[in-house]
């Protein structure tokens, strides 16, 4: 059943299942509670919807559904910690959708321990989890999270529930991801991509607008990669800082990329296209906040590197995507066809991708470029660029 939201929708799979039980965390401020009352308010309207609140009173969840401008008039509140309360009340409403916010503030008298200690959250989640599957209520449950952006409590938390999403993005952007790390009933790794503005959070429908910089002109150490993010094709602005080090080791910094791959990707461009950087600080990062564990990125975060390091830009309206061996190949990325046709309607001309990877029909307006070592991109580069 959908959640009134297309891009909620998309993370979980199409939508709710019934007596599905979802797990759903992130940092402090980051939107949780809001994306969940904008959600419930919507279903509240043609389904039966409870909002049990363990943080904040009824007056304040009420202020902040009219600061929004929710039509809320339908939804139902309760505000209450003590889980045996909260059963009963779930029992007596056979809501179709509750939302437990947060987890961490619910206690069970069976157990002395605090509120928040693993014994009570294990508890807690375990009984309302059992409440999900003899009712058929969708149960949210919201969950803090570590200094680490881990799911606070125990582990055993995550194997409970059936799906498990996390807020990812910096509060000091306007802009949160959703990633679904566990979907029993979808996809995993499906991304949501939202903006939070003064009415709540808003799906974006053109992510790939948002991750692209838009430079005046050509700037060396800047490369657009075509990453694939479930099923959804997404271009992302990687940029490289390539500068003297001035210390004895230098430094490697990836933000938003695998640090371990930055530092394999220096030694096989040394390797096989004779490029060092063994006396340089390198800095990677991926623009807006996205956070990229594909493979596929390596060619971007390569030639980004290549371009900082002799200070000339790339091509202009140039993507690229593919994955580095330590061999010095260049090994195709799934979904290709998918990544060149998202690139081509974002109008890029030409893609670099690898051999493997070269389409059978070729894409309206785009130059298809194949490579199949590091080498060959090396100077296919100087090509492009005189």
């Amino acid at each position: 059943m959908p959640t009134g939201n297309a891009e909620f929708d998309r993370v979980l799979g199409g939508g709710l299942v019934a007596g599905q039980v979802v797990l759903i965390g992130g940092d402090p401020g980051v939107g949780k509670s809001t994306l969940l009352l904008q959600s419930l308010a919507a279903m509240s309207q043609s389904l039966k919807a409870l909002y049990v609140s363990g943080e904040e009173s009824a007056e304040q969840l009420a202020l902040r559904a009219q600061r929004l401008s929710l039509g809320s008039e339908s939804l139902e509140i309760l505000a209450e910690i003590q889980l045996e309360k909260i059963i009963a009340a779930l029992d007596a409403a056979r809501p179709t959708i509750a939302v437990i916010d947060s987890i961490q503030t619910i206690y069970s008298e069976a157990l002395t321990s605090a509120p928040g200690s693993v014994a009570q959250v294990r508890e807690c989640a375990a009984q309302l989890t059992r409440f999900a599957k003899q009712s058929g209520t969708i149960i949210v449950l919201v969950g803090h999270v570590t200094k680490e952006g881990a799911l606070a409590g125990p582990r055993v938390l995550e194997h409970i529930v059936d799906t498990v999403l996390y807020f990812e993005g910096d509060t000091h952007q306007s802009f949160r991801l959703i990633r679904a790390f566990k979907n029993r009933f979808g996809a995993v790794n499906e991304l949501g991509v939202f903006a939070m503005t003064d009415r709540g959070l808003k799906g974006v429908s053109n992510p790939s607008a948002i991750f692209l910089s838009t430079h005046e002109r050509g700037v060396p150490g800047s490369c657009v990669l075509i990453t694939q993010e479930g099923t959804r094709p997404l271009l992302v602005e990687v940029q490289a800082l390539v500068d003297s080090a001035h210390a004895p080791n230098p430094r490697r910094l990836s933000v938003g990329l695998e640090q371990n791959r930055l530092a394999m990707l220096l030694a096989v461009l040394h390797r096989h296209a004779g490029i060092a950087c063994y006396d340089q600080d390198v800095f990677v990062n991926a623009v807006g906040g996205v956070r990229i564990t594909e493979p596929a990125a390596d060619l971007a975060v390569l030639l980004a590197i290549v371009s900082s390091l002799t200070n000339r830009p790339l091509p202009a309206r140039l993507a690229v995507f593919g994955e580095v061996g330590l061999a010095g190949e260049i090994r195709p990325a799934p979904r290709g066809q998918d990544r060149l046709r998202e690139a081509a309607k974002l109008g890029f001309t030409r893609v670099l991708l690898p051999a493997a990877n070269q389409p059978k029909q070729a894409v309206t307006g785009t130059e298809v470029i194949a490579v199949s070592r590091v080498s060959d991109v090396v100077g296919l580069l100087r090509t492009l660029n005189d």
